[in-house]
């Protein structure tokens, strides 16, 4: 049994423990030649004994005390199975901690010895209560946890609880593996759990992952997950455990080559699958009773999900799953989605922005499908929903625009589903007749069936953006910045000092944002910082891990200033009373927060200075996919209060130029593409 002493840490992990960046960690094993040596690891990746980092970090006055959570998520990585076998170990013992605390608490008291002996009959006994005697947790937890890791988990949920804690445990774990896992964001499976509708009570999610989807469902008092990765069913079975009282009966095995549930009928399927799978079982699965609707061909990997879903939904039962848009329009699925639509098996497929859900770079769609009962009449239409038009100022997985996409999609879908029919919203929603869908090629992408929306909104919309447009250029030029005058030529270089000095001293508090915290409240995103609009985030989900430096939830306030650490642009915003400028909304991650002393330092003056081309240069570091800025390395020069507000009132001159030419851009480009779309659709006339 390994003692926590053995646990090693890597160069990313000793930076976040110190709350520097890994640059500094490289720096001090160049000049201290008394750094802890390698222990592990490789040449290049070398790993170091976290008790001789501790040590060593406190004799140079950087670390006071390792985080509690730090010193358990280290024991994880640690652990002789691997950091999933630890963390199945950990999840059944917060089940213990949970559900049966006496007996915890009687084994906790005793030696490790005997916790070690008498725990495993203890933890099957919580396990086989919340998921039945057949469950994946066993064979996924490999040798054994340390009980010390065992006993500093029990005491992370004590301050946490115990769903935080794992939540916390497992969020760190999928953050420092991104390309092992396909997850679904939690925008999107919540509005999938809010399609399913309020009356599902036994769900199942047959390519499970981690759990997201059946973790969005509060109201269910039935799970069913399966998945064809051992350590994902299990994962996912402790997850939604500790989440909720509901009774969870979860599998490892394929659903499509071995069905594990195939006895149940559930109210609601709940599905983002595996796409473009060309090994998916074709040729072994050609006479399996699910292809009710047509045997899908080897290419159609995502219609036979879609029919094992039908068949484990009870009559009257409603599927959602993620697919990807070529599943909507390629020839080789025709027939199958032709009989869907004629049986009235499939009830809706909305389209949702470019960068909801991985792949990032497509717009993945939602279908809705119900199971028909025996007899009953087809719907005569399909609902098709196009949400590209909701998200017109960026990216969806940079502005997460939920709140409006799901109201749409949901609002849409309720009133078809209660009456059969909804209001055509042109270029968003209709529902189209299924007698005009059934042609020779069967293509359900819903932009190819809805109207184009009014020019620019309508000729009224596109009178008021240019009058918007002319007062914009009109107060742009008015703020246009003098000619440039050459300061004079300086005796000596001023004084210079950088962010971590500054913080050290407490002129200012340097933080992190994590984008966690009252779901009530919008966050401000890296991507509202460079394009120079409101705060347009979500929070993320409670238990989420936080980056590097990141304590409670930051919720910004007047003369803060907000950096952001990711891409390769130099951008800094002074948060002023203004909603817009992110007051009051909550700090996202890859955001840095400075909150200066307004005794010695002007937010102005400090916003300016940070924003140099030279100054974030020395500041930044190349990794291979993206550029990240270390705040703590920017440098400003020492001046007195009243000359930083000199400084200071130029720079928020400047910001107030920059914001008027970004205003009169996006004016610009919307009353350009409303004439464009008008003048192509008769709107609008040449003359």
């Amino acid at each position: 049994m390994l003692e926590e002493n053995t646990a090693e840490v890597t160069a990313a992990e000793i930076a976040r423990l110190a709350g520097v960046g890994r640059a500094a960690v490289s720096n001090w094993r160049r000049r201290h030649p008394d750094f802890p040596k390698p222990v592990g690891g490789t040449e290049t990746s070398p790993s170091f004994a976290l008790a001789e980092v501790e040590t060593w970090l406190r004799a140079q006055g950087k670390l006071a005390e390792v985080p509690l959570r730090e010193r358990v998520w280290q024991q994880i990585t640690s652990h002789p199975g691997g950091a999933v076998a630890a963390l199945v170990e950990a999840g059944a013992a917060l089940l213990v901690v949970r559900d049966l605390p006496a007996r915890w608490l009687d084994l906790a008291a005793g030696s490790d010895e005997r916790m070690a002996a008498l725990l495993p009959a203890v933890r099957d006994e919580a396990l086989t209560a919340r998921l039945g005697a057949a469950h994946p947790v066993a064979a996924a937890a490999g040798p054994g946890a340390p009980v010390a890791l065992l006993r500093a988990t029990a005491e992370l949920a004590a301050g946490l609880g115990a769903r935080q804690a794992f939540e916390f445990l497992l969020g760190r774990h999928l953050e420092a593996n991104p390309r092992q896992y396909t997850l679904t964001p939690d925008g999107v499976a919540a509005l999938m759990a809010a399609l399913a509708g309020p009356a599902a009570r036994s769900v199942l999610d047959p390519a499970c992952g981690t759990g997201g989807l059946l973790r969005a469902l509060p109201g269910a008092t039935a799970l069913y997950a399966q998945d064809s990765s051992p350590e994902l069913a299990a994962l996912a079975a402790l997850r939604l455990a500790l989440h909720g009282p509901a009774p969870i009966r979860a599998a490892a095995a394929d659903s499509l080559r071995a069905d594990a549930l195939a006895g149940c009928a559930v109210d609601a399927v709940l599905c983002h699958p595996p796409f473009n799978e060309r090994n998916w079982g074709h040729d072994e699965l050609a006479y399996d009773p699910r292809w009710e609707y047509g045997f899908p061909a080897r290419t159609e990997s995502e219609l036979a999900w879609v029919q094992h879903a039908l068949a484990r939904l009870r009559e009257g039962g409603t599927a959602v799953l993620l697919m990807p848009p070529a599943a909507a329009s390629r020839r080789s699925g025709r027939r199958i989605r032709a009989d869907l639509l004629r049986r009235g098996a499939l009830r809706a497929v909305v389209s949702l922005p470019a960068g909801a859900a991985p792949p990032y770079g497509i717009p993945l769609q939602l279908w809705v499908l119900r199971r028909p009962a025996p007899g009953a009449p087809a719907p005569a239409g399909l609902l098709l929903v196009d949400t590209a038009g909701l998200d017109p100022d960026g990216p969806a997985q940079a502005r997460a625009p939920w709140a409006g996409v799901h109201e749409a999609v949901l609002g849409t879908w309720t009133a078809y589903d209660r009456t059969g029919a909804t209001p055509e919203v042109p270029g968003v929603s209709r529902v189209v007749p299924v007698v005009e869908l059934l042609d020779d090629d069967v293509d359900l992408t819903p932009a190819r069936h809805l109207p184009p929306p009014a020019a620019g909104g309508g000729l009224a919309e596109l009178a008021a953006v240019r009058t918007r447009l002319d007062t914009t250029l009109t107060r742009a030029a008015r703020l246009t910045p003098p000619p440039a005058t050459p300061s004079a030529p300086a005796t000596a270089p001023l004084p210079q000092t950088t962010i971590g000095e500054l913080a050290r001293a407490g002129a200012l508090l340097l933080r992190a944002g994590s984008g966690a915290g009252n779901a009530e409240l919008p966050v401000l995103t890296e991507y509202d910082v460079y394009a120079g609009t409101g705060p347009s985030g979500t929070p993320a989900p409670a238990g989420a891990p936080g980056p590097e430096g990141a304590g409670e939830p930051l919720v910004a306030e007047p003369g803060d200033v907000v950096v952001p650490v990711v891409g390769a642009l130099s951008a800094a915003r002074v948060v002023t009373e203004d909603p817009a400028s992110g007051a009051g909304a909550l700090l996202g991650r890859n955001l840095q927060l400075l909150r200066p002393d307004p005794a010695a330092l002007d937010p102005w003056f400090l916003a300016g200075f940070l924003r140099g081309t030279a100054n974030t240069r020395r500041a930044s570091s190349h990794a291979s996919t993206a550029t990240r800025l270390d705040v703590r390395k920017l440098r400003l020069p020492r001046l007195p209060l009243a000359q930083q507000r000199r400084y200071g009132t130029r720079f928020r001159e400047l910001a107030e130029f920059e914001d008027a030419l970004r205003l009169a851009g996006r004016l610009g480009e919307q009353l350009v593409q409303g004439l464009y779309d008008g003048l192509s659709d008769g709107s609008v006339t040449p003359g």
